[in-house]
């Protein structure tokens, strides 16, 4: 490979980062600065949580060359479930939410029997789906269900506690974890560089790798200190969201699950061919996707402190556009889990920007499917560049 293709790659790569940073650049001019104040960062994170969580179990659905229609039903299904039990039933809110984890398992087998075991392609299975849970959601949730235990709403709504004080006006426990990330973050590509070159593998020019790792620290610093600077400091659900990344990321490129995903998806017939059993790797990640939704219709319930039929609308297609955006290839084997979650900001500042501005909601659809229509255009063509 030479040295002008393997610079190409590095470029498509990350270029999604860069496209999130001058669209953020782009809507801080045209909103005055409103785009980044900081209560609007915190709302930024604290509005579309829900979109990361689904883009993450999605991106492992596309990859393993599947797709899932039926999330933003589950939402709706698992979310008013989990109100009603804690609202009518008076159950404790973690039991509430350990059912409607569940439930979600149950959800994941169901499909997931239907797509690995009898052989009815994902597009219809999840299609039955969305009709099936929505459903089942406008039977249950007869009314709102809404006035949910402070515990719970805090999930999506509230802060980590700020125990450690205050500088100035900089939230000491925002800062911290600020520069936990940024030290996790240049230590891990450090070590994965190291890894790779001692592995005799290819690794990108040092220039280029130090210029990558101080634009994402620098980053992720401007998000630490524009969040210390929040009402609340760092969102809880914030938190739960690293956790996911770093526990996701982990099981795609450190386990045999996540390697047989990659596998799977690049070209079934091989991965037959060296034993993989490709249904129980089908089954799982659907199992894995019933998880997150649920997990997903979670945070939309305690964000909203209700539940409602209506939940959950067109959250499939935020959560597939996320996907697409951060590089998940259409055809499946390629895609990244941090690439979902700039996919899911890039929809997010999209969509926080044009509401800032009052653009109507319909003009705001219309320019985030021609987003979504050229990523996968961009990824279509550079895979035709690279064969």
């Amino acid at each position: 490979m030479s040295g002008k293709t393997k610079i190409h790659f590095d470029i498509r790569q990350y270029g999604i980062l860069v496209a999130l940073i001058a669209i953020v650049i782009l809507f801080q001019i045209l909103t005055k600065g409103l785009l980044l104040a900081p209560n609007n960062v915190a709302s930024l994170i604290q509005q579309n949580a829900y979109v990361m969580v689904l883009a993450i179990g999605m991106t492992m659905v596309i990859i393993a060359r599947h797709i899932d229609l039926s999330v933003g039903s589950v939402v709706a299904f698992v979310g008013g479930v989990v109100a009603i039990l804690i609202f009518d039933y008076h159950l404790s809110w973690p039991v509430a939410i350990v059912a409607g984890l569940v439930i979600g398992v149950l959800i994941g087998c169901w499909q997931g029997f239907w797509v690995a075991y009898v052989g009815v392609p994902a597009f219809i299975v999840t299609l039955a789906g969305m009709l099936l849970f929505r459903g089942l959601a406008i039977v249950l949730v007869e009314r709102t269900v809404s006035g949910l235990p402070y515990g719970f709403v805090a999930i999506a709504n509230g802060s980590v506690p700020n125990f450690l004080g205050f500088i100035d006006y900089y939230d000491v426990v925002t800062l911290v974890i600020g520069l936990i990330a940024i030290v996790g973050i240049t230590w891990s590509a450090l070590k994965m560089r190291c890894r790779a070159k001692m592995a005799g593998r290819y690794v990108e020019p040092f220039a280029g790798f130090l210029i990558k790792t101080v634009v994402i620290a620098a980053a992720v610093g401007l998000v630490t200190v524009l969040l210390s600077l929040s009402a609340g400091g760092t969102p809880i659900v914030l938190v739960i969201i690293g956790i996911l990344v770093l526990l996701y990321t982990f099981v795609m490129n450190k386990t045999v699950f996540g390697r047989h995903i990659y596998a799977v998806g690049g070209n079934l017939a091989a991965a037959r061919l060296s034993g993989i059993n490709t249904r129980r790797v089908d089954f799982l990640v659907f199992v894995n996707m019933g998880v997150l939704a649920s997990l997903a219709g979670i945070i939309t319930t305690s964000r909203a402190d209700a539940a409602v039929a209506t939940a959950g609308n067109m959250y499939e297609l935020d959560a597939i556009a996320a996907a697409f955006i951060g590089g998940t290839a259409v055809s499946g084997g390629k895609g990244k889990i941090s690439g979902a979650i700039v996919g899911a900001l890039v929809m997010g500042v999209l969509n926080m920007g044009l509401s800032i501005m009052s653009v109507d909601s319909a003009w705001q659809q219309a320019i985030k499917g021609l987003v979504v229509l050229l990523a996968v255009a961009v990824d279509l063509i550079g895979n035709r560049r690279n064969a």
